[in-house]
């Protein structure tokens, strides 16, 4: 069984800085997951063509089953305002998605609210910019495998540190309510020490995925919780290609069962 994370950037290439649904699809497609947790997902985007990435990713490893969690609705760095139920499905939105080869059995979504100050980031021009935080959305599955059911589930927390750690942990608690074996995929925006530390889950890859030229620092986690390890086996196999598309790079691990 192949599990993967990866976030998309939406989609966009770093050499261009253009979308195009056949280099999305290419990049998807070279991950061969059985499972796949994917951040930055857009759906009905001007930026990304109007795309519905998650479906795209769903048709590029055949799979049968994929569910689009939104965030926010409008465009992150411009207008955009949290999702609610009452959102109009036509408008653009911004979030995170699953994609399995397997059933699904049951979904649940965890609203991880965003810090309540505006935090700085480093602009394109090397000033600093004061960002209101996005909330953050945590969505698992259920899932039918060959071997039995386990649940998966990915996330994209926060840049801000320490409110990203309070995410977590809430994630973490979501998630110990679903059937174990029990492994969170996702965009941590923290590396790998702190992340066991604050959580006593166990990382199943050490890579480094970004920036994605060069990666020096793992922010991309596929994490297992501890209790109901032992029936995932035994990892054979840690990628990290590097894609086309994205400033990340995706993380890749096989299992032996």
């Amino acid at each position: 069984m192949r599990l993967a994370t990866f976030n998309l950037l939406h989609g966009r290439s770093l050499s261009d800085g253009t979308v195009h649904a056949g280099r999305i699809r290419t990049a998807i497609a070279d991950l061969d997951a059985d499972v796949l947790g994917l951040q930055e997902v857009d759906r009905a985007q001007p930026r990304s063509g109007l795309l519905d990435l998650t479906a795209l990713a769903a048709d590029a490893l055949d799979a049968s089953t994929h569910r689009f969690a939104a965030a926010v609705v409008g465009t992150p760095g411009q207008t955009w305002e949290p999702w609610h139920s009452g959102a109009d499905i036509a408008h653009p939105q911004y979030g995170i998605a699953l994609v399995s080869r397997y059933p699904v059995d049951r979904w649940q979504i965890t609203e991880l609210p965003g810090a309540p100050v505006r935090s700085p980031v480093l602009s394109p021009d090397g000033g600093l910019l004061l960002l209101r935080d996005e909330p953050r959305v945590l969505l698992a599955a259920v899932v039918q495998t060959p071997s039995g059911p386990m649940t998966v589930a990915t996330t994209h927390l926060s840049f801000v540190p320490g409110w990203n750690v309070r995410q977590l942990r809430h994630a973490v608690r979501a998630l110990r309510a679903l059937p174990a074996p029990r492994v969170l995929l996702g965009d941590l925006n923290m590396p790998a020490g702190p992340v066991r530390a604050f959580t006593g889950w166990r990382p199943l890859a050490r890579a480094a995925t970004f920036p994605s030229p060069a990666p020096k620092t793992q922010l991309d986690h596929v994490l297992a919780d501890p209790r109901g390890v032992a029936a995932l086996g035994r990892v054979v196999q840690v990628r990290t290609p590097s894609q086309p598309i994205s400033d990340h790079r995706p993380l890749v691990v096989r299992l032996d069962r």
